[in-house]
């Protein structure tokens, strides 16, 4: 999926204005797990000092016991704002989301793949 090209079908607005930034090795505090749509499982509510709690793909989080949890990796919560008919390319898809970049070369952040058709060239 790296690098492929998709338009945006259906809007997309952030609620989240300040997502959640760690490096690897950052420690978590792990809280409930996702149980919405059908599609975005192993999604984690996760918090670290100073900043505002986020979801977390479990595929990140290296699980310590209890509530407790250690990064596997460099992550950041960010979500795309997106409007219908706008292309994005597509870096990694993970657990009913894309993480994307316009071809403005603005920040890159997450969009839901619901939200996205891929363009086949």
């Amino acid at each position: 999926m790296s690098d492929a090209k998709y338009h945006v079908i259906s809007p997309h607005v952030s609620e989240f204005p300040e997502p959640i930034t760690f490096d690897k090795g950052t420690l978590l505090t792990i809280g409930e797990q996702y149980g919405g749509k059908v599609g975005w499982e192993n999604w984690f509510f996760c918090s670290v000092p100073g900043q505002e709690p986020g979801w977390v793909p479990g595929q990140v989080i290296e699980f310590l016991g209890g509530s407790a949890g250690r990064a596997l990796a460099d992550y950041t919560s960010r979500e795309l704002n997106v409007e219908q008919g706008e292309v994005l390319f597509g870096k990694r898809a993970l657990n009913g989301w894309l993480w994307c970049e316009k071809a403005d070369d603005t920040e890159p952040g997450w969009v839901p793949l619901e939200n996205l058709e891929r363009i086949n060239d």
